[in-house]
């Protein structure tokens, strides 16, 4: 069997990397097709021998499967495509829009599935199958040992993680703006990881903050931090999800979704105390997170990669097929072509 990963977004390599690595050990034949920005990231165990930029290489490949973390997919690559999804906004509408290009969607948890399942009834061209999010393999499985030193942070102080999301309608960062550097503490660091959509003018606004206590990370993976840290604070970004399958706690801000995985604040001068709470009991909201992580995502024992591969393979060993065929859907194929012709370097 051959298999393709295609990524459009530097944020997607650690989607990849648990199923590459997985992929080496069975000693299979797969291939990386990649945008400018992924080859230029790219892992140093990623060999340049799999490394794909060209359309045309990558339809000689022929591979029998694509995976792709994002919502495009080049139809005229051949193979089934399969969606790996590039995050765990399960909450979020467009986390379950039918673009057509999919033949077979790997869902995260049985909340997803459930909804996936209710889509496939509607459409019938598509398969499922619930394999968990192969990001939680590379989260899970991620060297942290003397993290803080190898990423030359503080090792005698409280870390505070701060990941909002950039969306109008949820980011919490322009109204915690002001509040932030008042309650700072000195045993304390900050890290702060913006989106790379966030409004520039908000993150100038916490790159002014003492350089002792704050650091705003810029174009890094947020997976060390993830382990660095001791609290996040978010809002309705799905980082919270990867956040808490290391089991530690979140405070929100006006939450959109699952209030009740951490503390959710509704004012700004509500986060010092949230803060305060979450130190001195760090387990307090240990049941709820593991009960909304057994409907999202209740794989945490970092085999999921195999699980992605088992199901595939399956699928192609017994030649199952979904009922209908999908619809022509020339305008998103129309506009996958434009960027290619007109984009060079870059994946739709």
């Amino acid at each position: 069997m051959k298999y393709l990963f295609y990524i459009a977004k530097a944020y997607s390599i650690p989607i990849i990397q648990p199923l590459a690595q997985y992929l080496d050990k069975q000693e299979a034949d797969y291939r990386f097709y990649v945008s400018e920005k992924v080859r230029d990231r790219k892992p140093e165990d990623w060999h340049n021998e799999k490394i794909l930029t060209r359309l045309k290489d990558a339809r000689q490949f022929k591979p029998d499967f694509v995976l792709c973390p994002g919502n495009f997919v080049d139809f005229r690559i051949p193979g089934k495509k399969v969606q790996l999804f590039h995050g765990l906004g399960v909450e979020k509408a467009v986390h379950y829009k039918i673009r057509h290009f999919f033949d077979v969607y790997l869902t995260s948890g049985p909340y997803v599935t459930e909804r996936f399942r209710k889509l496939q009834d509607r459409y019938g061209n598509f398969l499922i199958r619930e394999t968990g999010w192969p990001k939680i393999d590379y989260i899970l499985n991620y060297p942290a040992q003397n993290i803080r030193k190898k990423l030359n942070l503080p090792e005698n102080k409280k870390i505070v993680l701060y990941a909002p999301t950039f969306s109008v309608q949820h980011e919490s960062a322009s109204s915690l703006t002001d509040i932030i550097p008042q309650i700072m503490k000195d045993d304390e660091f900050w890290i702060f990881k913006f989106h790379e959509l966030m409004d520039t003018e908000v993150i100038q606004a916490y790159r002014a903050l003492d350089k002792l206590k704050a650091l705003v990370l810029t174009d890094a993976e947020i997976t060390p931090y993830l382990h660095a840290s001791d609290v996040m604070i978010s809002d309705t970004s799905s980082v919270i999800y990867e956040y808490m399958v290391l089991d530690k706690p979140i405070i929100t801000f006006r939450t959109q979704a699952r209030p009740d995985k951490g503390i959710d604040i509704k004012e700004a001068d509500e986060l010092r105390p949230a803060l305060d709470r979450c130190f001195n009991n760090p387990v307090e909201f240990k049941v709820n997170r593991q009960r909304h992580l057994a409907e999202i995502n209740p794989y945490l024992d970092g085999k999921i990669s195999g699980r992605v591969f088992r199901e595939l393979e399956q699928i192609s060993n017994e030649n199952i097929k979904a009922e209908k065929r999908k619809p022509i859907n020339l305008f998103r194929k129309m506009q996958v072509v434009y960027h290619s012709m007109f984009r060079p370097g870059y994946l739709r």
